[in-house]
């Protein structure tokens, strides 16, 4: 073979060499990946309606704890507290009607409130009652030991708590284990004691 022939044949070969091993794959579009994705974005949208359904039952559930609930200033609830007087002896089958109308007389009645057990829900045996003005109270307290089903009430002003200032008083008093003393619990029997009697041979 001469030059020529030699040279027109060695770029062909050159090509087949590059190209050689080399796979080109052009993308496969199918019609289930597009089902897929509109699979997809129904799912987000439906996870965010779920999402804003809840925000608005969250922020329903917020306000109407806030009416239930409404949170006074300090100095509002001493002032509540200053027009308020405490019932105490209130039949345990009274209703918040029956003590309405049993302290009509003495003034305008804003809410009568009748404490119950948190945990059975039965009444604890005495109420508060909130009248509009404070000069009702001093009526209210005119009918402390008056007659009301068949018991007669303890009437007092309100006294407004003031956190921890009961806190500490009359420690040590009574309560919290043996300290030694007159009429505090012998102690602990362990094995014989001569002081605790014979016991025999």
């Amino acid at each position: 073979m001469s030059d020529a022939e030699a040279k027109q044949t060695t770029p062909s070969t050159s090509a087949e060499t590059e190209n050689y091993g080399v796979i080109q794959k052009e993308p496969v579009t199918t019609a289930n990946e597009g089902e897929v994705d509109k699979e997809l974005e129904a799912m987000k949208a439906r996870v965010q309606e779920m999402e804003s359904e809840a925000a608005k039952l969250r922020d329903m559930q917020a306000e109407v704890e806030k009416n239930m609930y409404p949170t006074q200033p300090e100095d509002d609830k001493e002032t509540v507290d200053s027009r308020s007087v405490y019932v105490g002896q209130v039949d345990y089958g009274a209703t918040p009607e029956e003590l309405q109308a049993h302290f009509q007389s003495c003034g305008t009645i804003n809410r009568v409130t009748i404490l119950c057990d948190k945990f059975t829900g039965h009444p604890k045996g005495y109420a508060y009652i909130e009248f509009a003005e404070s000069a009702f109270v001093n009526n209210a307290v005119a009918l402390n030991e008056s007659l009301f089903r068949g018991r007669l009430l303890k009437v007092t002003p309100k006294r407004t708590n003031v956190p921890g200032f009961a806190r500490g008083r009359g420690r040590g008093r009574g309560g919290g284990g043996f300290r030694g003393g007159y009429g505090g619990p012998p102690p602990a029997y362990y094995g014989h004691n001569p002081g605790y009697g014979y016991r025999g041979r």
